[in-house]
């Protein structure tokens, strides 16, 4: 659950950006069969098995057009939720229930798929100490929602932003001329509280990012047979990530390599949303 503080400062502009670029000037649909104000009543129902996540933002969204409109909320993110079950009930005006209704499906449809997709792929690493992380391969803009919904489905953040974190990959190294200048340009600049991860695509590389003193040594798409030479090279001198087209069909052939972390853009890139639903709307 985002604190207070996130919340207004980070996330309620998000969904009044998303607010308005559904609502323009006024629901036209929404006021034609509601000339006044009238209290009604509608079901937050699940139409597919998976975990929930983003039932605070759901909320958000109907509060921040009306502070009266209230939830009655049956579950909690990271619940295993079924086809067909009832979630929530939402009660405000009639009004403000249809021109939220689709804005605030669209974030929790959203965020219970990446939480949901991530939980699949985090349940093959059981049993090892290996972490699953995501990546910066976020929508525009809902970085701050499917980074949450990561970890509510039992994944690791990454850096949050390029201001997060040191991490220098393939145009960084070229830039400066290679691994050992990069990591050396790197060290000099930024603040000691930071540590600097080197992404490196072959042996030489890793010898170099070992050489040079990187925190962190991210083996991007490398085959399985020099990672392992990889990570018997390294041998404890840097904590080792594993990265490229990792997805749920193949992270279990990496789980044997017992490194400190994999990283996935799959998991907020590529996961399909849990389908839900808003219905049986009456007055009352």
């Amino acid at each position: 659950m985002f604190d207070k503080v996130t919340l207004k400062l980070n996330v309620d502009p998000l969904i009044l950006s998303a607010l308005r670029e559904d609502i323009t000037s006024e629901d036209v649909s929404a006021n034609s069969v509601m000339r006044d104000i009238q209290m009604g009543e509608a079901d937050l129902i699940c139409k597919e098995d998976g975990i929930i996540c983003g039932l605070q933002v759901f909320e958000r969204v109907f509060k921040l057009l009306d502070e009266e409109s209230s939830v009655e909320f049956f579950v909690k993110d990271g619940d295993q939720v079924s086809k067909g079950q009832l979630m929530a009930k939402l009660r405000g005006d009639v009004r403000v229930l249809l021109c939220g209704e689709r804005t605030a499906l669209n974030y929790l449809q959203r965020m219970s798929g990446v939480a949901t997709y991530t939980r699949s792929m985090a349940q093959l690493l059981e049993g090892t100490k290996t972490k699953l992380v995501d990546t910066r391969k976020t929508t525009p803009n809902n970085r701050i929602f499917e980074k949450y919904a990561v970890k509510v489905g039992g994944g690791h953040n990454h850096r949050y932003n390029l201001s997060d974190g040191v991490m220098l990959k393939d145009n960084h190294i070229g830039a400066a001329g290679g691994v050992k200048k990069a990591v050396e340009m790197a060290r000099g600049y930024s603040s000691f509280v930071r540590k600097i991860e080197v992404e490196v695509e072959n042996l030489d590389m890793v010898r170099e990012a070992v050489e040079a003193g990187a925190d962190i040594i991210m083996l991007d798409n490398m085959t399985h047979d020099q990672m392992k030479e990889a990570i018997e090279y390294i041998d404890g001198r840097a904590e080792i990530e594993v990265s490229g087209n990792v997805t749920r069909e193949n992270i279990a052939s990496l789980a044997d390599l017992g490194v400190d972390i994999i990283s996935s853009g799959a998991l907020t890139h590529s996961a399909p949303i849990l389908d839900i639903s808003l219905k049986n709307l009456h007055t009352v």
